[in-house]
């Protein structure tokens, strides 16, 4: 049970000696194992600690750091290096190379706005070439207004402007005019070439001379400047190259000095001592204890009990009554990667359920129901194994290769179950393809049988080896049975979260402090009651109806069960929520209809899956079977275009059915399956110290 829980927390209260002050966060800062509660300064007697010296000088170097570290992309060596190492590149070379790339990285910038600036100017001045008077004869007039810009139509401006001096010209099929009026007729003829589409343009400023000749000088200067900034980008290229890892270890390094230089601001100190509060996990206290007991005189941890009606909010609601400890989960190896879908939603409150170990059972199943297909599997399998293996010491990446390998198994068995390859069916219904050379990895199938096995069970659950999700029931198929599946499975996987949140009600109360069984009975159990009946009623109904079944006598207590659940209901809503009674008598009917697209909701792990699966049979009908057809009569020439086509729609087909079974497999466990028990209200446990990512812990 250990894994369905997060870890039992403690409180730990140290005190010592001021002088001893650096040792203590030394020692912490080794075991990483305190979250430290920061102190507020409101105890009389105590002030904020204050950083060391050198806090500030490393602070500068880090920034600059940072600064350099936000002008590349680099990442970190792939095995952890020496702290001496990256300490003796500190005091030497790294911090020489890093000053030049501050200094060729403001140069380059001082090149790009240079470039952007020149290049306006060109384009202007390009225009203004075809007209072939110099530039500064186009404007400055006391007696006469300028006109100078494009236009949209030649042919009109010139007519608008024939009491004008009129010039023009052309210069990429862009027509370009100037145009001297007096200044009394400056307002109308702007008027005028407003008609005409006209443009103005700005002309460069201090201009002097020929435009030819002032275009050829920027055209010069442009090129200058592009070779100097196409030097100074290689020259950053290799300095990325060669001193890349060692600014990410650096960093590294430079931070871990920083916190513990700046650590004291987070501790209370008198005049002669300190006071250090925080949060530990149990599990690690005797631990701590003994590595504090030199420079502590006095530790204590005490374990966290949780008051039953006590909810589970974190620091953040003030409102209640118990500050609740931070969140950590339990030390995991195999189902951790599924701590990034419970970190997506928050992490949940102190003492409830924790649902990572229950969803490295779902997510894949719900995964490998909609995707189903072993080529597409295998795909997945491998890109979550290349990630995995380009991690080094990213431990994100490494967890997210992992859950790609795990939602591969996942697509990889229901692609077996299914009898998938590419989106061809292993056991074609009277339609050959490429994938029937699988069938060797399945057993025999009896002549004139379409499954290995098969199997009906009660309330219309049938299953088969294969278990042909394309194909309908009339021609030997499983498509309907599917659906049936999918929908049991919502209500099984609803009733579940219901079963655990009555479990967190009964044992810890709601955010509104009741708790026991009653308190479970009318938040929970009332909502299976209803899951219950409406099971009951539905199948009768329908069964009878549509199927003929002789299930009528269903429909009955399924009615009844249900109408007492919603009768409930309004008790729920009315005291366990303080909705008013007649607001509740309108609330509860509607709330109890909201459960039934929560168990729908569930049909799309049949329905996505199926347009995936269509999605890649197109493309095996349309693209490789007349890629086979012409190999058989010799048309190489349209086979590479045929084949790149049918490996276009393959991947595409399997891009879309990551992505899309991801969002829908997501949502079932966010949305329909955590809001019928989850509380997300938990604060991220984070233990001052390190852990080595790049650079070993000294």
């Amino acid at each position: 049970m250990s894994q369905v829980k997060t870890q039992q927390m403690g409180r730990l209260l140290a005190a010592g000696s001021k002088d001893l002050i650096d040792e203590v966060v030394d020692a912490l800062a080794e075991l990483n194992a305190l979250h430290i509660i920061e102190y507020d300064g409101t105890d009389e007697g105590f002030n904020l600690g204050t950083p060391k010296e050198e806090a500030e000088e490393v602070g500068k170097r880090l920034s600059k750091l940072r600064s350099a570290a936000s002008l590349v992309d680099v990442s970190g060596p792939k095995k952890p290096v020496s702290a001496k190492k990256i300490r003796s590149e500190l005091e030497n070379n790294l911090s020489e190379a890093v000053e030049h790339l501050l200094e060729k990285s403001t140069r380059l910038d001082s090149v790009e706005n240079s470039l952007s600036s020149l290049e306006e100017e060109a384009a202007v001045l390009e225009l203004i070439s075809s007209i072939d008077l110099d530039v500064e004869l186009l404007s400055g007039y006391s007696e006469l207004s300028s006109f100078v810009g494009t236009v949209n139509d030649l042919e009109m401006a010139k007519e608008i402007t024939s009491n004008s001096l009129f010039f023009s010209g052309v210069s990429k099929k862009t027509k370009v005019i100037a145009v001297f009026v007096k200044n009394s007729d400056s307002n109308d003829t702007q008027s005028q070439l407003n008609a005409s589409g006209f443009q103005a343009i700005n002309l460069p400023e201090n201009g002097n001379g020929s435009s030819h000749i002032l275009l050829s000088d920027v055209r010069e200067s442009i090129s200058a400047l592009s070779k100097e900034k196409s030097s100074i980008s290689e020259e950053i290229d290799n300095w990325t190259n060669e001193f890349g890892e060692s600014l990410v270890c650096g960093l590294e390094l430079l931070e871990r000095e920083h916190d513990i230089l700046t650590a004291p601001v987070k501790i209370a100190v008198s005049e002669h001592a300190f006071f250090i509060d925080g949060w530990i996990e149990m599990s690690r206290s005797e631990e701590v204890k003994s590595a504090l007991s030199k420079s502590c005189l006095y530790t204590e941890v005490s374990p966290f009990v949780l008051k039953a009606g006590g909810g589970g909010h974190g620091h953040s609601d003030h409102a209640h009554h118990q500050e609740m400890p931070p969140i950590s989960y339990q030390n995991r190896k195999v189902s951790k990667p599924m701590e990034l879908l419970t970190d997506a939603v928050g992490r949940p409150a102190y003492g409830r359920i924790d649902p990572t170990l229950f969803m490295f059972v779902t997510y894949p199943i719900f995964f490998g129901m909609m995707l189903g297909d072993m080529a597409y599997g295998l795909i997945t399998i491998s890109l979550g194994a290349f990630i995995m293996s380009r991690a080094g010491s990213n431990d994100m990446m490494n967890l997210g290769g992992k859950f790609l390998v795990y939602i591969g198994l996942g697509t990889f068995a229901f692609g077996y179950l299914y009898a998938e390859f590419a989106g061809w069916e292993i056991f074609p219904h009277g339609h050959h393809n490429p994938a029937e050379a699988l069938a060797v990895f399945y057993p025999e199938i009896p002549h004139h049988e379409y499954h290995v096995w098969s199997q009906s069970l009660p309330f219309s659950i049938e299953l088969a080896f294969p278990f042909h999700r394309v194909v309908s029931v009339e021609d030997h198929g499983n498509l309907e049975h599917l659906a049936v599946l999918t929908i049991y499975l919502g209500l099984i996987h609803i009733m579940f979260g219901r079963l655990i949140g009555f479990r967190d009600v009964l044992l810890y109360g709601t955010d509104h402090g009741h708790v026991g069984f009653l308190a479970a009975f009318f938040e929970h159990g009332v909502w299976m009651i209803l899951l219950v009946g409406g099971f009951i009623f539905s199948y009768g109904y329908i069964g009878s109806k549509n199927y003929g079944y002789e299930v009528e006598y269903m429909i009955l207590p399924g009615a009844m069960i249900a109408i007492s659940a919603i009768i409930l209901l309004v008790w729920t809503l009315y005291k366990y929520h303080g909705i008013p009674f007649v607001i509740s008598l309108i609330l509860s009917p509607i709330e109890a209809i909201g459960m039934m697209p929560s168990v729908i909701s569930y049909v799309r792990l049949f329905a996505v899956g199926v347009v995936g699966v269509k999605i890649a049979e197109t493309g095996n009908v349309k693209l490789f079977e007349p890629m086979a057809h012409a190999i058989d009569h010799g048309d190489f020439l349209v086979v590479p275009f045929l084949l790149i086509g049918w490996l276009a729609v393959q991947f595409f087909a399997w891009g879309l059915g990551v992505f899309s079974p991801n969002i829908h497999a997501a949502r079932l466990h966010f949305v329909e399956w955590m809001r019928q028990y989850y509380d997300s209200s938990g604060e991220a446990f984070e233990p001052f110290g390190f852990r080595s990512h790049h650079v070993e812990v000294e």
